[in-house]
């Protein structure tokens, strides 16, 4: 008997459409590795896989085509080398890299049957929906957290997509909140993580402005405060090694800062003042701690154990980072990184979490939850991820017929009368920014093309835009009727490239819905008589662009000031959605200049959230 055999029986007439079919599955991740060997099983014959990441010891648990051995080594790469025994005959492409990179643009895309999400963040599961939106290919999106897990079918124009709807967004927290007034164990776990830890062995804050400041404006005083505690720890961190190494450390990040805190009485009206903490009186109680308290990760230690541990992992990256720094190889400049998997700075950054917490009287936290949190640990279960995965393949058949009516949006809760529920389709969002906007494919010469090139000789004569109307990258804006400073600069200058997309929006009375222009190399002139002008930005098709729908008149809401009438600022989530420009502008400056990005630190404001640092 074939080894298919029973595959055709259950398939049928199916089986032979699936064989041909050529598929993308993007995510090597606890999704990824069931996805891939389900789609292996089920007889299709071309996959192509891609992923940015590397293996963690952390993924074992829950991501089966991984070993201990292949640890550091790509998803990518061993997902198919140990999937392919499943099916040798079928065809795998592994790509160690990141589905935002230019190679795989729109038309990249547009050679696949289907594409599958097996993604864990919100930004790349943005991006691949809005080049299958793009290149019209059907996109399966799948996620779990915990017991919880939702597979949906996404089609450009016949069902919603992944942003027609909005996304919860993080909260932000301002730095001097992180530094000066904690209130949960979540801001304790950040500032040893993405402080105390680089201060140290990392890159000081003194040496580069790392740290976004934008939210606290208002305090000018306090912001030159922490930029002094910063200089303070560099000059602390000379003496790394010597005896005195840990006590410097300690009385200052524990009992000056907190003392200088306390002098600050406006900031305790209305809460507890921190209370500073003796080295010495804490050193006399760690004559009964146990030498190996660190390898317990599942109560909390007490304060005792943690000055012990603090101690004990201070000494341990001081000696690593010397030897980093002093071998025959070595880097003078190296610095250290925190590593959920790294039991040093795991060990380091629980200990001072929860001395700090103690100062602050919140609740200490064991190691076991410190590594979740620090690590931004989404809880995962196996069986939630095979069962999403196998629900993603059943969707994939009737995507394949085209049979999106009964394709449905699938939900595995396990609070639920049921485990796994169901329910239709929606249809498109006719406001949604990204699956309403229309996509078509400029021909840009990016040698000589300037923005004044693509605003005059392609939007407003060829299009017929008015003058109300702006454009955005992935920079943010570079013109609007109050930004022109930049038409004369060439689009390459002002960051666009090849497989870019360019925004066009409309801002005039009666807008069209917003243009997506796909940036793609110009062709060569097929004759001499062709002008320069004409291949410089050419159109690959001239569009259709239909007005947007007018959205109902909300009610006049009161000033909160003073009681009159006015218009009510959106914030910048709901302005994104509603086609706006975001508030990023790109004047005066070109990208070969540079671009100073700010890493503000994202907070999940529930007590035990993940941390989400802004790091490009």
């Amino acid at each position: 008997m074939a080894r298919d055999a029973h595959l055709k029986r259950s398939l049928g007439t199916q089986a032979r459409r699936i064989k041909e079919s050529r598929v993308l599955l993007v995510g090597a991740g606890g999704i990824g590795c069931e996805l891939l060997k389900n789609l292996l099983l089920t007889g299709f014959g071309e996959i192509h896989l891609i992923d940015l990441d590397t293996i963690d010891l952390s993924n074992l648990n829950r991501q089966f085509l991984f070993r201990y051995e292949h640890i550091k080594k790509s998803k990518a790469l061993v997902a198919k080398e140990v999937a392919q025994k499943f099916q040798p005959s079928t065809k795998i492409e592994a790509y160690h890299a990141n589905v935002k990179d230019s190679q795989f643009g729109v038309d990249w895309f547009a050679g696949f049957n289907v594409v599958f999400n097996a993604l864990d963040n919100l930004d790349a599961r943005r991006h691949v929906n809005k080049m299958c939106l793009a290149a019209d290919v059907p996109l399966i999106e799948s996620g779990t957290t915990g017991f919880n897990g939702q597979v949906q079918v996404i089609k450009k124009g016949v069902t919603e997509c992944y942003d027609c709807n909005s996304k919860e967004v993080p909260k932000s927290f301002p730095v001097c909140t992180i530094r000066s007034t904690p209130s949960q164990p979540i801001h304790c776990i950040v500032w040893a993580k993405s402080y105390l830890l680089p201060e140290l062995f990392g890159t000081s804050e003194a040496d580069t402005e790392s740290m976004d400041y934008s939210e606290d404006a208002d305090n000018a005083k306090e912001i030159e405060n922490l930029k002094e505690e910063a200089i303070a720890l560099q000059k602390i961190r000379q003496s790394m090694g010597s005896p005195e190494f840990t006590r410097k450390v300690f009385e200052k990040v524990f009992k000056d800062d907190i003392t200088r805190l306390r002098g600050m009485e406006d900031m305790w009206k209305t809460r507890k003042a921190p209370e500073p903490m003796d080295f010495d009186k804490l050193e006399e109680a760690m004559s009964t701690v146990e030498s190996a308290i660190s390898l317990t990760d599942q109560r909390v230690w007490t304060l005792a154990e943690n000055l012990a541990v603090f101690k004990d992992s201070l000494e341990r990256l001081s000696k690593r980072l010397k030897t980093m720094q002093e071998s025959d190889d070595g880097d003078s400049s190296a610095i250290m990184e925190f590593d959920k998997d790294d039991v040093d700075t795991l060990d380091f950054v629980t200990a001072s979490a929860n001395l700090r917490a103690t100062i602050f009287d919140i609740e200490p936290k064991s190691k076991f939850d410190t590594k979740q949190m620090a690590g931004n640990i989404i809880p995962a279960i196996a069986t939630t991820n095979a069962m999403a995965a196998g629900l993603c393949v059943l969707q994939s058949f009737k995507v394949l017929k085209g049979d999106y009516e009964h394709a449905k949006m699938v939900f595995l809760e396990r609070s639920a009368a049921r485990a796994i529920n169901s329910e239709p389709l929606n249809s498109p969002n006719p406001n949604c920014p990204v699956c309403s906007a229309i996509y078509v494919k400029v021909k840009v010469d990016l040698t000589r093309a300037s923005l004044n090139d693509l605003v005059e000789n392609l939007l407003r004569k060829q299009l017929e835009y008015g003058e109300e109307f702006s454009i955005n990258t992935e920079q943010g804006t570079i013109y609007d009727p109050d930004l022109d400073d930049n038409l004369p600069k060439k689009l390459s200058d002002l960051g666009v490239e090849y497989s870019s997309f360019v925004t066009v929006i409309d801002e005039d009375d009666q807008p069209r819905v917003n243009l997506q222009l796909i940036v793609v190399p110009v062709e060569k002139p097929s004759s001499e008589e062709s002008s320069a002008e004409e291949q410089i930005v050419v159109l690959d098709k001239v569009p259709e662009i239909p007005r947007k729908p007018k959205a109902p008149t909300p009610a006049p809401e009161a000033d909160q000031v003073n009681g009159t009438l006015g218009k009510r600022k959106r914030g910048p989530e709901e302005a994104e959605l509603n086609g706006d420009p975001p508030t990023k502008r790109v004047a005066e400056v070109s990208i070969s200049d540079g671009v100073d990005k700010a890493h503000p630190i994202n907070l999940d404001e529930s007590d035990g959230g993940a941390i989400l640092i802004d790091d490009d």
